[in-house]
């Protein structure tokens, strides 16, 4: 079980990015609309936690400074180990500011991270297939440079808890 601190997207946003797993399950590639719990959303996750005190991580995360919703480009594919595909966002110096205040803030509740998602470790990703293998990496490729580039809103964010689906909705973006 892991919790994570995720961006979500506006309405529009969200379709367009279903759509693309809508797609790809077409095509027999696994994604996150049939993975796990099923109860997954389309998101960006500033950072994953291994262990957590659930309300010093939502008062730490209330804490922060407040941002306005904002826009996110894509424009490219990510290949990860173990079949993991995913779109590759536009960073901005902003986005990764916010990122390193949300891992100094919940490191010093005591939370655990992920590895991958310490400060200078992190790769910003949307994810899209959970479990592509070999040649279907290239129908996620080509399904991914169908729809770019692709311009999301950011509208929310969450605490979720990745093996339930539950979420916990921040007061502001941090």
């Amino acid at each position: 079980m892991a919790l994570a601190v995720c961006l979500l997207f506006d309405t529009r946003s969200d379709r367009l990015l279903r759509d693309l797993w809508s797609r790809l399950e077409d095509a027999g590639v696994s994604t996150l609309a049939t993975h796990t719990h099923r109860r997954h959303h389309p998101h960006l996750s500033y950072v994953v936690l291994r262990s957590w005190d659930l309300a010093r991580a939502q008062q730490a995360l209330s804490a922060l400074p407040a941002a306005e919703p904002f826009t996110m480009s894509f424009h490219g594919t990510l290949a990860f180990p173990r079949g993991r595909a995913a779109l590759a966002p536009a960073v901005t110096a902003d986005m990764a500011l916010r990122q390193w205040r949300i891992v100094t803030a919940l490191k010093a509740t005591g939370a655990e991270l992920h590895r991958n998602y310490e400060t200078g470790h992190w790769v910003p990703h949307v994810s899209v297939a959970t479990r592509a293998q070999g040649a279907q990496l290239a129908t996620v490729v080509k399904a991914i440079a169908d729809v770019l580039p692709l311009t999301v809103r950011v509208n929310r964010a969450a605490i979720v808890d990745s093996a339930t689906g539950q979420t916990w909705p921040l007061p502001h973006i941090p």
